[in-house]
């Protein structure tokens, strides 16, 4: 005759140590075979506590250069923005000072134009228009009194006047996304 095997009891602390590890993520196949206990029971205790997987942040993939080349890129990367924009920042206040505005890198313009218009004296304005009379677009950043547009207005003017030259700096190649800007 064939015998029944005793039922198995496990204490609480038992089942808290098999609570944490499906916590961790361990598979519950895997824990009913660890700490020989039935499948059932571990779905059926799983289900009556409550017990829930806090959602784990994917890993960062490694790079496939490795990381220390990766930070060596980024860092030279970092250095290159901060050298570029130490020039613009360089270029900028020289103009604002009341230098010349032909270093001024072209987004920058419709800025520099206002803020020497607002800080610097009327003949320095005046300068600045005829200085920028060279470019046929650049009289649609003046008024008819004389006075600059707001800067938003001096900003769409600058792209829409060189809107090749701002879909270069986007990446925007021909052929797609032709309405902007």
């Amino acid at each position: 005759m064939h015998e029944k095997s005793p039922p198995r009891y496990r204490s609480e602390e038992h089942w808290a140590e098999i609570r944490r590890a499906w916590e961790r993520g361990a598979t519950g196949a895997s824990l009913a075979r660890r700490y020989d206990v039935g499948l059932a029971n571990l779905w059926r205790r799983r289900a009556e506590e409550s017990w829930e997987r806090k959602p784990e942040p994917d890993p960062v993939p490694e790079p496939l250069e490795g990381w220390e080349r990766y930070a060596e890129k980024k860092r030279d990367a970092f250095e290159l923005r901060l050298e570029e924009t130490r020039l613009v920042a360089a270029t900028l206040a020289e103009a604002m000072a009341g230098g010349a505005l032909e270093r001024v890198p072209l987004w920058h313009l419709g800025f520099v134009l206002r803020w020497r218009a607002g800080r610097l004296t009327p003949e320095t304005a005046a300068r600045d228009r005829d200085w920028a009379r060279r470019y046929g677009w650049t009289g649609a950043l003046w008024k008819e009194d004389g006075s600059l547009y707001h800067q938003a207005w001096l900003d769409g003017a600058t792209i829409q006047a060189n809107r090749d030259e701002w879909r270069a700096d986007a990446g925007l190649p021909d052929g797609v996304a032709e309405d902007w800007p």
